[in-house]
């Protein structure tokens, strides 16, 4: 990832925060910037910015300033646009979508109704994601997956914070897009978190390819089938996998000729066999090849095996 690419989201993402917090944000050197994951703003605390290293203060000029809900209530009035009524749906459930495709995290006191929550009051701390594109990971990954038939249905496998997301959104791209190596493939995106797309008004502020559908905010268990339906696609992508039911949609489609590509939580093959929904995982049999992510001497590797 170039420097200068990641500076510039980093300073993309902080114009989201209230402006004493901008001011802040923007005294940080431009090698912390680059290391940048998260603005974690928090009620009575400073605001911090998460990296690699822990989370550390914005400035050492102002250890003594702190997030009020005033601030809180700001940010989330800037990132949409003083319409929160218009995003409730999303807020309902912990997440904003900014302008640039960040995610902002949202903690407060949930509204509930029927037993379901329909808002957030009181908000009490948030934290801005802030998403890089890391392009041609996936170019190598798909030289060796790719078959005669195409593109066999693929499931990424690591650890939290090594960069599944990151990786699985450059496939979706490269696959959508094609090269002369490959012809370009209908990928259909059921982005249940909004991190894949980053879609704000209807346009995706992240690059998911040419030939990319995007179905947001939707449970993967209804998205699938709806997209079945809608756009024909030929390549159905997804992050996380966590219930039996995302395995029944995906198994439906596979049953259809859709090809998978997925992301599930696992330190190794060793910890995926010891999860409950592994029976499930290896019964369906969904997935034909495993890409495992690890992380030496400070470097990813890429990893591909069957399954």
């Amino acid at each position: 990832m170039e420097l200068s690419y990641a500076i510039a989201r980093y300073e993309q993402a902080l114009e989201l925060l209230p402006v004493r917090w901008q001011q802040a944000a923007r005294r940080l050197p431009d090698w912390r910037k680059a290391q940048a994951e998260e603005f974690r703003l928090r009620t009575g605390r400073p605001m911090t910015v998460l990296t690699c290293e822990g989370e550390i203060l914005v400035s050492d000029e102002l250890p003594r300033a702190l997030v009020t809900q005033s601030d809180l209530e700001q940010l989330c009035d800037m990132v949409t646009g003083y319409s929160r009524y218009a995003v409730s749906e999303t807020l309902s459930k912990g997440y904003l979508i900014g302008r640039g495709g960040f995610r902002v995290g949202v903690c407060g006191t949930a509204v509930l109704r029927d037993g379901a929550n329909t808002n957030l009051r009181d908000i009490s701390s948030v934290a801005v994601r802030i998403s890089r594109q890391v392009r041609g990971l996936a170019e190598p990954l798909l030289r060796e997956l790719w078959e005669p038939e195409g593109f066999p249905s693929t499931l990424l496998l690591a650890p939290p914070g090594v960069g599944k997301t990151t990786l699985l959104r450059d496939m979706i791209c490269a696959l959508s897009d094609g090269d002369e190596q490959r012809p370009a493939c209908r990928v259909g995106i059921v982005d249940e978190r909004g991190e894949l797309a980053g879609m704000y008004r209807g346009v995706p502020q992240l690059d998911v390819g040419f030939h990319t559908d995007v179905l947001d905010s939707c449970p993967k268990t209804l998205g699938i089938p709806m997209l079945m339906r809608s756009a024909n696609p030929q390549v159905i992508a997804v992050d996380e996998i966590t219930t039996a039911e995302d395995l029944t949609a995906m198994a439906a489609a596979a049953n259809c000729g859709v090809a998978l590509l997925a992301t599930i939580h696992a330190l190794d093959e060793e910890e995926l066999r010891r999860k409950p929904l592994y029976p499930v995982l290896a019964t369906s049999q969904v997935f034909r090849r495993l890409i495992t992510i690890s992380v030496e001497a400070g470097q990813r590797r890429y990893q591909v095996r069957p399954l």
